[in-house]
């Protein structure tokens, strides 16, 4: 991938966009306000971000008009990580800002939300239903005894009733937790036990890839198991009867009620997301009202240049932190396009068809999807009307060259193509979009604002150029308050600040270019170290995955017993290929030409699949583990799998090597 470092921009954005673009206004303003430098553009933007971080935060706030209710003493009252303290004093609500849209009387009847399921019907929400909703569920929460602090859980696909709930929950002051419905019960109570929730809203099932999947079942094994819920409320997408004990959806959201904000502290927690979990229970990341908020309004008014005249689609499920990103949308005015279905039905140009149809002008979804539209060989810019998007951004794992390509050559050129790379963690990006900035074949644009983004060597010394360990080295507001059932924050310390005491260490193995753009190389506990050099998986999967015959490839590195160090890679085929020789050759040839000699692995293996998390993320570590010969039971949590049983493959290849 750093190759590419002395390529041509792909993409250049023209000086009306430069001009027009929110992050231009923005410093120009901060220029005379707050002291931001007036010329040298965005890297001179982001080098005072982070070197004038409070002043930074404060500009942001101010820009884009939080409401406190009451006033903060400081910006940062503690700048030590982990426990950072932001906005000491002040009081606010996530919920009002997200509805703030719907106080304007021009806006009042234009769509806040456009959901679109399977058969590509589009059902537009209000922004004044979307608040009567809200307000609505909110009394009720509160009839029910929902107090700040309570957590309300939710077994919902990507329908507006979770935009919904979620708003309620936290305009109470209560605490949100999700979960996708194709997750299983003892993924669900891995995640929803650890938090105790009072609440549970709950679909009866849902529709995916052309079929109706009942949840009955699931949704009884979690009421019987979650002792803490005092109410449970049915949402029936498929149209059955709500199950005894259980209120319906539609009588607590009907009254069009106007809402009641709870004026919360900055740091109160708004929601819990989850970790993957493959090696043991998720951990439960809380993350503040405040924190989200702030950080939120920066990523997608500032980096995703959205605002009231847009429409945000990311295709995500509610299981995956991008659900609670795209919500967010809502804080900049933006439409949010809320897509349930398959991401390929009834083929894999769905996801282009939902943003012709919606008029998308920011387009989010994965790598991988992108990479599978190419060997698909589809034509999106020939065959649907998507001359509304601005941006496609992708996540999930990096963009291989080949799809920033792809999406040129056959989305628009004239297109801004937008890899961006953060975390579950913070609910954001380390770096990713700028809409100022050119676009580099294989680079995320730069790091993003206020995030003091570094590549650090194992002495913890910042280098340009080389690979190393993705460090942020000064807070971000929506860094976890806390990892819930950690009393002593000893998890929450091991699992960023262990390797760097006081540096937040991600995990990822990045080079920063000497323009200032970034390369993700991938993870960085599960390195591959060849003969003392280090590489990351994601410089293999790029290659590999040219080939056509190649569906999906899992690389793992194997330290011996005796000092020697087995190197295999997995392929799963696709239809119709076989691994001969040829094939064989091919792969091997493809690695040592594209990366170097070191590799190419000792072996190429057959799997009759790659498992991933329930987020759509390969498993590495674990497969490591079995292969080490660590029975499955204690290599992987079950429920966080997509499919347990083709982890079986490799607990009995590491039998038979034994």
């Amino acid at each position: 991938m750093t190759a590419a470092a002395n390529e041509a921009p792909l993409w250049q954005p023209g000086p009306d966009r430069i001009a027009a673009a929110a992050v231009t206004r923005f410093q120009s303003w901060a220029a005379e306000r707050y002291g931001a430098p007036a010329d040298g553009g965005y890297p001179a933007l982001h080098r005072w971000s982070v070197d004038e971080l409070d002043t930074f935060w404060q500009a942001v706030a101010d820009w884009f008009d939080v409401r406190f209710s009451a006033p903060y003493e400081s910006v940062i009252g503690d700048r030590t990580m982990p426990g950072a303290q932001w906005f000491p004093g002040a009081t606010l609500n996530y919920a009002e800002h997200a509805l703030r849209a719907a106080e304007d009387p021009l806006r009042a009847d234009a769509p806040a939300l456009l959901h679109v399921d399977e058969t590509h019907t589009q059902v537009p929400i209000s922004w004044s239903e979307l608040r009567g909703r809200v307000g609505s569920l909110a009394a009720e929460l509160r009839a029910l005894g929902v107090e700040p602090g309570d957590r309300v859980s939710a077994y919902l696909p990507n329908v507006p009733q979770a935009v919904v709930a979620f708003l309620a929950t936290a305009a109470v002051g209560g605490v949100w937790t999700s979960c996708a419905p194709d997750f299983g019960a003892r993924s669900v109570l891995d995640r929803f036990q650890q938090v105790e929730p009072v609440v549970l809203f709950a679909v009866d099932g849902y529709r995916y890839g052309g079929k109706e999947h009942d949840r009955a079942d699931t949704v009884a094994e979690l009421r019987r198991e979650l002792p803490t819920l005092r109410a449970v409320v049915h949402i029936p997408l498929l149209g059955t009867e709500a199950p005894e004990g259980a209120l319906e959806w539609s009588a607590l959201t009907s009254a069009d009620t106007e809402p009641v904000f709870e004026q919360v502290p900055f740091d109160h927690p708004l929601w819990v997301l989850y970790s993957s979990g493959t090696t043991g229970l998720p951990k439960a990341i809380v993350q503040s009202q405040g924190g989200i908020l702030l950080e939120h309004f920066k990523q997608i008014g500032l980096h995703c240049d959205l605002g009231p005249d847009d429409r945000f689609f990311w295709y995500t499920s509610t299981g995956w932190m991008m659900w609670n990103f795209l919500v967010s949308g809502l804080l900049t005015g933006t439409t949010l396009v809320l897509y349930d279905g398959s991401p390929g039905y009834p083929d894999v140009s769905a996801q282009w068809r939902v943003a012709e149809q919606t008029g998308a002008t920011l387009f989010g979804t994965s790598a991988a999807y992108v990479m599978a539209c190419r060997k698909a060989g589809i034509h999106p810019g020939r065959d649907f009307d998507l001359s509304r998007i601005q941006c496609v951004a992708t996540t999930g794992s990096p963009l291989p060259p080949d799809g920033f390509r792809w999406l040129h050559d056959e989305v628009a050129d004239d297109l801004w193509t937008a890899s961006v790379s953060g975390g579950t963690d913070v609910c954001s990006c380390f770096a990713g979009a700028v809409p100022t900035l050119p676009v580099h074949i294989g680079e995320l644009q730069a790091p993003c604002l206020g995030t003091d983004l570094q590549s650090w060597d194992p002495a913890g010394k910042p280098h340009i150029g080389e690979v190393g360990e993705l460090v942020v080295t000064a807070p971000l507001p929506s860094m976890p308050i806390r990892f819930w059932n950690d009393p002593d924050g000893s998890r929450y310390h091991d699992s960023y600040f262990d390797m760097y005491p006081g540096v937040w260490r991600h995990g990822d193995w990045i080079t920063i270019t000497e323009r200032g753009s970034v390369i993700i190389h991938g993870r960085s506990d599960s390195t591959l170290n060849r003969q003392g050099v280090r590489m990351g998986s994601a410089d293999i999967y790029e290659a590999v995955e040219r080939l056509p015959e190649i569906r999906e490839s899992l690389v793992i590195g194997i330290e011996e017993p005796d000092g020697g160090y087995w190197m295999p890679l997995f392929v799963h085929l696709a239809d119709g290929a076989a691994l001969d020789d040829d094939l064989r050759n091919s792969i091997k040839q493809t690695i040592r030409e594209n990366l170097s000699p070191r590799h190419v692995p000792d072996e190429v293996i057959e799997v009759p699949g790659i498992p991933h998390t329930l987020t759509g993320k390969r498993i590495e570590v674990p497969v490591k583990r079995l292969l080490q010969g660590t029975a499955l039971a204690k290599a992987v949590n079950p429920g966080s799998v997509d499919n347990l049983e083709l982890l079986r493959f490799y607990e009995d290849l590491a039998r038979k090597r034994a």
